[in-house]
């Protein structure tokens, strides 16, 4: 999708060609005397329009209007909210047959979060998963304008939003894909596929020996049960001095979830292939970097595996020994996210990191605390949580901080290791963040339970990309050296140097992504 911002009013919005145009009409519009402003006037004088959010008039062949298609579209107040609303009813023309070329066109001045959700709603719009499934005809919307009267002020924004759509298609690509399009190797090679296309990104790649030579006996333990071999991906996108301390994103990348021993349910058990979500917004996010360069060091980790239950998988009661050296006893091997992220965040401390993120689709109970709306946020550090809410604000991509009492910890005990791997139904989601804190010493953590956000059930089922843009705002703020509460607003991006290569669209049958459900044992 080619998108393109412009400084357009209604005046210049009738002169654009192409095959549709969509004209964003507010509860207070500007009064002026072109032909679109009397025709839109005319029309809520006859009760045929009004700009309440998602209302729509569809009109053909409009004299005056170059575009073969007009649709005026409101949205009520213009806020981000209400664009997002107003859009989604507008999906339907936007991509019908014979929809190449669009504009979509404001008549009153747009602020940098309103311009990010027109954007990202018209990406959600042309997005078509078909990588396992050639029938599905593609989208016909190629290029879209973007046209507001104050479009200049835009232009950082605009950079920022269309980097995101792009970090979040990446991210949904490889979610959506099945398991076996999706396999740990699959992944690494995805990941691979970024460093060779992008200039600013490095890619190590930790086979099953290595990870043995690390110690990484939790995350051993849950690969054991498939014949698919694990894979450790290491990722660094370098923006700034070497000396300058990165930020560690960690995300978890269970390519498929059985349970394990402590197998799931057969109903939906398709959607655990989405239990790598976590990866896969690691995956966007390094994908959204490479476009927009920003002065940061970045440092991707993804524990890859899948959780299978043969006659060598682990079972419930076993103790593994993690990398930290601490012992677990498996309760559930339906838990078995949080021990492949306690070896990853163990490894994290190398790095000597200034703050770590672990994402994952980890507690079916975070999704009875939050449904899809917010992601659930824990932290040991205030200003990282504050940071980390307040870019979700900016990318509309919100969280919700969660408490970390020392007490939710004491389900944990056991009289056969260091630390149970769950502590009971009662707040699921949160001993599961406890158990994730024993491993993170003094660095500054946050962990993003993302298993209520990461996709969709249901007629339109799919991958989201939560949480890249959250994500990406947050590293944004970072490379600024903003205070905490101010490190989600928007920064300008680093100019492109001729070295860096355009980035490619993922290949269908190259790199797949894991996909990873949420802990069955923590939902109950």
């Amino acid at each position: 999708m080619n998108f393109e911002l412009k400084t357009l009013d209604l005046a210049s919005a009738a002169l654009q060609s192409g095959d549709l145009l969509i004209v964003l009409v507010a509860d207070k519009q500007p009064k002026t005397s072109d032909a679109l402003s009397t025709l839109i006037a005319h029309a809520q004088r006859n009760g045929d329009f009004e700009a309440k959010t998602g209302k729509l008039l569809a009109m053909y062949a409009v004299p005056a209007i170059e575009a073969r298609h007009l649709l005026l579209l409101g949205i009520g107040d213009g806020s981000p909210q209400a664009v997002r609303q107003a859009l989604a009813a507008a999906s339907a023309p936007l991509t019908r047959e014979g929809i190449e070329r669009a504009a979509v066109v404001s008549a009153q001045p747009l602020d940098a979060a309103s311009l990010h959700a027109l954007l990202q709603c018209l990406a959600d719009s042309a997005y078509l998963y078909r990588t396992t499934k050639p029938s599905a005809k593609a989208v016909a919307l190629k290029s879209v304008v973007l046209g507001a009267p104050n479009a200049p002020e835009l232009e950082q924004a605009f950079e920022v939003a269309k980097a995101t759509a792009q970090g979040v298609a990446f991210a949904r690509e490889w979610a959506n894909r099945p398991a076996n399009y999706a396999t740990p190797k699959l992944l690494a090679d995805a990941a691979e596929s970024l460093a060779e296309e992008h200039k600013r990104i490095k890619c190590k790649i930790h086979k099953p020996e290595d990870v043995a030579k690390l110690g990484m006996g939790a995350f051993i333990a849950v690969a054991q049960g498939s014949k698919e071999p694990l894979r450790f991906i290491e990722l660094h996108y370098h923006g700034a001095d070497k000396d300058r301390q990165p930020v560690v994103l960690v995300g978890k990348g269970i390519t498929f979830d059985t349970g394990g021993i402590s197998i799931k349910p057969a109903g939906d058990m398709d959607e655990m292939k989405y239990d790598m979500g976590g990866a896969a917004s690691v995956l966007g996010t390094f994908r959204a970097l490479a476009e927009l360069k920003p002065e940061i060091n970045v440092v991707g980790l993804i524990p890859a595996c899948e959780n299978m239950p043969d006659g060598g998988a682990v079972k419930p009661g076993d103790v593994v020994t993690s990398m930290s050296g601490q012992t677990i006893e498996i309760l559930n091997t339906d838990a078995e996210g949080r021990l492949v992220l306690c070896d990853a965040l163990t490894y994290a401390e190398r790095f000597s990191p200034s703050a770590v993120v672990d994402i994952a689709t980890l507690t079916g109970a975070c999704v009875i605390a939050l449904g899809a709306q917010r992601s659930g946020l824990f932290s040991n550090n205030d200003a990282l949580a504050q940071a980390l809410q307040a870019a979700g604000e900016q990318a509309q991509d919100t969280c919700w901080r969660m408490p970390l009492d020392d007490e939710y910890a004491e389900g944990l005990k056991t009289n056969f290791a260091d630390v149970a791997n769950v502590g009971g139904r009662p707040a699921g989601a949160i001993t599961a963040a406890k158990f994730l804190q024993r491993f993170v010493g003094s660095m500054a953590w946050a962990h993003l339970d993302i298993a209520g956000t990461a996709w969709r059930s249901g007629a339109k089922k799919g991958a989201t990309g939560r949480p890249v843009g959250l994500l990406l705002q947050y590293l944004l703020g970072s490379a600024q050296g903003a205070a905490p509460a101010e490190q989600a607003k928007t920064v300008k991006p680093a100019k492109a140097s001729k070295a860096d290569k355009p980035a490619a669209a993922a290949k269908p049958g190259k790199a797949a992504v894991n996909v990873d459900g949420a802990d069955k044992a923590d939902a109950q």
